[in-house]
């Protein structure tokens, strides 16, 4: 059965003495940090640029060279972005590891997928929060917490689940459980949302923002009841709480026969095939090769597809609409 730990799983005590060194003070590095120094624990940071670095000044979370920190912090939370992690690691994080060092990551791409291989005399752990760091300081500061993953991808010490789960509760991920997953598990979970599930959904509100234009349903209606007011979010908000069957009923009675009465016209054995196509390239590591050519070649691909797509004239009308709601509002 799938573990959900909580905060009363977590010992606090295995952190007493120990110094975090938070790497990376984006968003996620932000929360991080701040909620550690919340807790009570000696924090450290590396700022990726000037600008992270006026930041954390300001927070007054104390800022320090990255050999600085490899000798002073016993725990490195790594927040990189995926994209530059690697080379980062490679050059100043694993020439200067040592026994008793513990590595935390908020995402599991770049070891699920080898671009990062620790030694085996280290801890490696995954803390994951589901959602934006500014969501996490957030549900730290209200006590809601934010729903999380965690991991331990290598138990060096043999107190790699305790120092994690230590580890995640002072930063806020366990107030609303965090789930245990595999490093493999999250990275291809939060590969699959980008690629099966939110080009769908992309492509289904597109879709019908072009269907309601062209039958003559003005833009300033369509794209605000489609997604521009936060309908869709409200809805998925109520999800969060009740579930999806739960939040359909939520409206009316005839907003609710309408969908379940037409919901199999659009049970297309079609779209469940491409989405196992996306799972099946997504475990294979397809993807994950395909993204590493893209950013050696400098991206001509990905500059390719968005220049294509922000052609549609949907987008004028998108920005027209929201210049009015704007003005409006």
């Amino acid at each position: 059965m799938t573990m959900i730990y909580q905060e009363s799983d977590a010992d606090p005590a295995v952190l007493d003495g120990k110094t975090v060194g938070v790497i990376g003070y984006g968003e996620q590095g932000q929360a991080f940090a701040l909620n550690l120094r919340d807790s009570g624990i000696a924090v450290i940071t590396h700022p990726e640029d000037q600008a992270q670095r006026q930041v954390a000044e300001a927070h007054q979370i104390p800022v320090a060279p990255i050999l600085e920190i490899m000798m002073r912090a016993q725990i490195l939370v790594i927040t990189l972005p995926d994209d530059t992690m690697t080379p980062f690691y490679m050059e100043n994080i694993s020439p200067h590891l040592q026994r008793g060092h513990v590595l935390i990551f908020t995402s599991g791409y770049n070891v699920a997928f080898g671009y990062i291989e620790p030694p085996s005399f280290v801890d490696v752990g995954l803390v994951s929060p589901r959602l934006n760091g500014l969501a996490q300081r957030r549900g730290y500061l209200n006590g809601e917490g934010v729903r999380s993953f965690v991991a331990v991808g290598q138990d060096g010490s043999g107190q790699a689940w305790r120092l994690v789960l230590a580890t995640a509760a002072a930063g806020g991920a366990l107030r609303n459980g965090a789930v245990e997953i595999t490093f493999e598990q999250e990275a291809e979970l939060d590969l699959f949302i980008h690629e099966a599930v939110i080009p769908v959904f992309h492509h289904l509100m597109t879709t019908a923002a072009k269907l309601l234009m062209k039958s003559g349903y003005p833009a300033e209606a369509v794209l605000p009841d489609l997604y521009l007011n936060g309908r869709f979010g409200d809805y998925l908000r109520q999800t969060e709480t009740h579930g999806l069957l739960n939040a359909l009923q939520q409206g009316s009675q005839i907003g609710l026969y309408a969908a379940l009465s037409r919901l199999e016209r659009f049970n297309d054995g079609k779209l469940e095939r491409l989405m196992e196509i996306c799972l099946e390239e997504i475990q294979r590591g397809d993807l994950a090769r395909e993204w590493s050519r893209e950013q050696t070649d400098g991206h001509p691909r990905l500059n390719k597809l968005l220049k294509t797509h922000r052609q549609q004239d949907l987008w004028d009308w998108e920005q027209q609409t929201l210049e009015l709601l704007n003005v409006n509002g």
